[in-house]
């Protein structure tokens, strides 16, 4: 597969690990950035946007990033901590005061930031196209009863994070999520990255390729042991009760891609990824103050059993930290080896966009082909890895 772009002859290391994708590893279609004070050292891109139809991937195509939207949705909450007008330690209902309801009068913005509030499923079977439907997510997760006392177990909120938090930017700036993060981020910024994709940018966007399924006897997750495996578990709730997100391939259509969904919807490339951490490794300004990146990348909560994904995790205020899981049972090894310092968000398949302040560094990784697992597979762990080893 041709590679196109920028490598500065210092990071000719991630080049060469991100060719290596393309023969060794699967990779079907691919970008790679990496911003290291300021200045892009690394803006990669090569394959195919789409296998069927033969289209090489260019220098603008974009795709779906998954949960790499949760980072681009918490850092819209840091925006308003950092200007005074959402203060972490206060009730979560302060602002937005129907969520008062059912118990979760006393959840404050620390803990839903750092998924805690036991909020991470919804019991009642959601309507066909529940997720583009925003105003009737948000009603039913603020009637929704905690499934475990708030700030007392730590749960990936796989689908609700960017609607709870995204709610909240929208009950205290008084716009819409997406319009919030295209006026005050993206735009900004210079940046190629939607919560909402305008028609017009259709014709970029690279399908999503899933993941193969295991081979027989091949170990998979436990979160998809138990949610295929109990219908009435947390794990099948998170996975099946999505309204459709799955059939047809919904994820893919074009009413979808508008809608912006919060926590899995952002739609860009590594560019963008790595362009939107870019400002938060250099110490946060215009957006954000240094205190607020240092409350971005401190620890908040951390389990050796994370009540959903059901591996150990580590998160602080609406990222993901570094978690080595290598050494656990086959199917439970999945991973994100980062520096200590590091902090941003995995999309599921493998997409990555992280600030590292200690390195100056900011990096990002897309793909159309997925792999296993909710963190980072091979594929992207040996790019962050020649990154580092570029830097010495």
């Amino acid at each position: 597969m041709s590679v196109q772009g920028i490598c500065d002859p210092r990071f000719q290391a991630v080049r060469e690990e991100f060719e290596r994708n393309f023969r060794e590893r699967g990779e079907v279609g691919a970008s790679v950035c990496a911003i290291v004070d300021g200045q892009t050292v690394v803006d990669l891109w090569g394959g195919l946007a789409d296998r069927a139809a033969g289209r090489p991937w260019q220098r603008d195509t974009l795709g779906l990033v998954w949960s790499c939207t949760k980072g681009a949705v918490a850092l819209c909450v840091h925006i308003l901590v950092a200007r005074g007008l959402i203060d972490l330690d206060l009730p979560v209902a302060r602002y937005w005061p129907q969520f008062a309801q059912a118990g979760k009068e006393a959840i404050t913005v620390r803990v839903l930031l750092s998924h805690q509030a036991g909020l991470p499923a919804l019991r009642q079977p959601l309507k066909p196209g529940a997720l583009l439907d925003w105003d009737y997510m948000v009603e039913l997760l603020a009637a929704e009863a905690p499934f475990w006392p708030p700030g007392t177990r730590q749960g990936y909120h796989a689908l609700a994070f960017g609607y709870l938090a995204g709610e909240l930017v929208r009950r205290v700036s008084g716009s819409p999520l997406g319009q919030f993060f295209r006026e005050e981020i993206a735009t900004p910024l210079g940046l190629d990255f939607y919560l909402g994709l305008p028609e017009e940018h259709e014709g970029r966007v690279a399908p999503t390729i899933r993941p193969d399924a295991p081979a027989k006897g091949e170990p998979i997750a436990p979160f998809q042991s138990v949610g295929y495996g109990d219908p009435q578990s947390l794990q099948a709730l998170v996975l099946k009760n999505n309204g459709g997100l799955w059939s047809g391939r919904a994820y893919e259509s074009r009413a979808t891609h508008a809608a912006g969904l919060p926590s899995q919807g952002g739609i860009t490339n590594a560019r963008g990824l790595a362009g939107m951490y870019a400002r938060l490794a250099l110490g946060g300004a215009p957006l954000v103050d240094e205190a607020t990146v240092a409350q971005m990348g401190k620890v908040h909560a951390a389990s050796a059993v994370d009540a959903v994904l059901l591996i150990p995790m580590r998160f602080s205020l609406g990222f993901v930290k570094a978690i080595d899981n290598r050494k656990g049972p086959p199917g439970a090894r999945d991973s994100l080896l980062l520096p200590e310092e590091a902090f941003g968000h995995p999309g599921m398949g493998g997409s990555l966009g992280f600030a590292d302040p200690r390195a100056r560094l900011a990096f990002g990784y897309t793909m159309n082909r997925q792999g296993q697992g909710a963190l980072l597979n091979e594929r992207g762990q040996a790019l962050v890895d020649a990154v580092y080893r570029s830097l010495g």
